[in-house]
């Protein structure tokens, strides 16, 4: 195999003469022992000024293209810029899965900072994947994008997680039972079987990868990934809403059913004993707000720089409020180790068969949002967006990240996806350049490495983190609403929408609605299975609004108005004889959009 983008600088030193150094030692020599090799003449100003509203803007920074010479102080700072930007979308999903609750694994401080850890460590390592872009050796196919696109875990499979975590605690055989209080027990062994299925199932991805782009197109097109996106969003607000109000655990439902034992009349917290609150008290919700209102105005006043780092700022102000106020423990900052790395703790992998149609739908969903955040990227980084280039950067971007899901279970963590939020910070640093990928790559690993950041997230009160990720998540929902928005909006479209919402909106507001149709309590473990994964796909809203989309959109006959833009009526006669331009037009092309991954 051999590296497909060398890297190598398009912009190089003056040239050496007879008795000088080779090349490569000539640039080094450059780039170490020069004013230009180290600042060059980047607009730091303008990417450090804040902005005023009503206010033009300064002059622009230039423009580093993916192979340019990049100078060092450029690379690390561009690149943190990067890091900044995915942390809080990296942290949320680890910090939510290990916390409380019958849907998650409830574990102890430890290993929830490990899982931290382990997930910013597997986005630095796994990112390089797709940076690099490496040639495969056969049929032209290519590993990677060749581009900032940079891998984190995907909250595309978080409902999955949630569900299939809440059936193994129902079916007493992977969980312990619950402790004397009545809080759900540890259980590591969920999430083992649970990266133990998504390992197998990360094999569908890789091989949609290989799969014609007109194919890719005609199974799911935008009207069925803006559906799905749109329905994964929705969900995850709700958990987001969740944490905002105290946590999700089981004093959210006493406090909104009454269910449960008397304990859960308050959130109780492990870390900080004396600031258990009803869950929904105003506390909890002004320390959530502390977040979201700092993320509003970041977003007014804040300098290029911060509005690329507003998620992790905003958390960071709102956890500075919340240990201001008493409500932050400092057992797992002490706790975690200073340095600490992939495979400390482990999972016992295993298969869990109920979750593997659910699973499969979300691969399929995801390779569908990294087209659009790899053409997105190409159209931030100045690159081809057609042609066979450009299909050469989603083949190798989408099999990368089928196979960093693959290697992201086995390092202990979530699935990956490319992150859509690294192509604004493309646009406004103004650098594309893959030094700065890896910069991100290098401040994502030393972040993870150190194990006192991962205690320092875990700390965080769940509201603080609610305050965040309902922001994040509703930014998923906005995505899927992006890529419908580039409809035509034909009564066909209306129809397989409206059908698609009726049932995966439904579910979401109402995700027991299913819960009781199957009422099996033979002694067969294969129909129980097949029971589980029936409930778990009917019950998780984006799993069944995607199947109904899909159906409705290969079953459904075109009509004249599908074939044909909405501003263009008079073309509805001549368009009918073209072979295939009403297909193409029916099925557009993949919208870029802005995933869970992604944030």
């Amino acid at each position: 195999m051999a590296d497909l983008d060398d890297g190598s600088a398009a912009t190089p030193p003056p040239p050496v003469g007879m008795g000088d150094p080779p090349p490569l030692t000539a640039r080094l020599r450059h780039k170490l022992t020069t004013r230009d090799g180290w600042l060059g003449n980047y607009n730091y100003a303008a990417l450090c000024t804040p902005r005023l509203p009503c206010f033009s803007v300064g002059v622009a920074a230039p423009f580093f293209s993916i192979n340019q010479s990049l100078p060092l102080v450029v690379g690390a700072l561009v690149g943190l810029q990067h890091a900044l930007a995915m942390v809080g979308g990296i942290t949320a999903l680890p910090l939510i899965l290990s916390g409380g609750g019958d849907n998650h694994l409830n574990l102890d401080a430890e290993m929830r900072a490990y899982m931290v850890s382990a997930a910013l460590i597997t986005s630095g390592l796994l990112s390089i994947i797709q940076i690099k872009r490496i040639r495969l050796g056969f049929r032209g196919l290519q590993l990677g994008s060749g581009l900032i696109s940079l891998s984190g875990p995907s909250f595309t499979f978080l409902p999955i997680a949630e569900a299939a975590i809440a059936a193994m605690r129902a079916d007493g055989t992977t969980c312990p039972p619950p402790l004397p209080s009545g809080f759900p027990a540890p259980c590591p062994a969920a999430f083992g079987r649970y990266i133990g299925t998504v390992a197998v199932c990360s094999l569908l991805e890789m091989a949609i990868s290989f799969l014609p782009s007109r194919v890719m197109r005609k199974i799911v097109p935008p009207i069925v990934s803006g559906v799905t996106v749109f329905l994964i969003g929705v969900s995850l607000v709700g958990t987001g809403l969740k944490y905002w109000g105290g946590g999700s655990g089981p004093c959210f439902g006493f406090r909104t059913t009454g269910a449960g034992p008397p304990i859960f009349a308050e959130c109780p917290s492990t870390l900080v004993p004396q600031t258990s609150l009803p869950w929904g008290d105003s506390q909890w919700l002004g320390l959530g707000f502390s977040v979201f209102g700092a993320i509003l105005f970041i977003e007014v006043f804040g300098s290029p720089f911060l509005r690329s780092a507003q998620i992790l700022v905003a958390l960071l102000f709102g956890f500075a409020i919340a240990a201001a106020t008493g409500f932050v423990g400092t057992g797992p900052i002490t706790s975690a180790p200073v340095f600490t790395f992939l495979w400390v703790e482990r999972f016992p992998l295993g298969f869990y068969a109920p979750s593997v149609i659910p699973l499969l739908i979300a691969f399929v969903v995801t390779s569908i949002e990294s087209v659009g955040d790899i053409t997105a990227s190409c159209d931030a980084s100045r690159v081809e967006t057609s042609g066979p280039e450009y299909d050469s950067r989603i083949q190798g971007g989408i099999l990368a990240d089928g196979l960093n899901s693959l290697l992201a279970v086995l390092m202990t963590g979530n699935p990956n996806t490319t992150f859509s939020q690294n192509n604004a910070v493309i646009s406004i640093t103004r650098c594309a350049n893959r030094v700065a990928g890896y910069w991100a790559c290098f401040w994502l690993l030393l972040g993870g490495i150190l194990g006192k950041v991962g205690g320092v997230f875990v700390s965080i009160p769940d509201a603080v983190v609610g305050g965040m990720t309902t922001f994040l998540f509703a930014n998923v929902a906005v995505s899927g609403i992006r890529i419908l928005g580039r409809l035509p909006w034909t009564r066909r479209d209306r129809f397989i929408i409206s059908s698609a919402l009726a049932i995966g909106l439904g579910v979401s507001l109402v995700p027991n609605w299913f819960s009781f149709v199957f009422t099996y309590s033979g002694p067969s473990a294969a129909t129980r299975a097949i029971i589980e994964a029936v409930e778990i796909t009917v019950g998780t809203g984006y799993c069944i609004g995607a199947l109904i989309a899909i159906v409705l959109n290969l079953l459904l006959p075109m009509e004249v108005e599908d074939l044909v833009a909405p501003d263009e009526p008079d073309a509805a006669v001549k368009s009918i004889d073209m072979d295939d331009s009403g297909e193409d037009v029916a099925v557009g092309p993949d919208v870029p959009a802005e995933s869970s991954s992604s944030t």
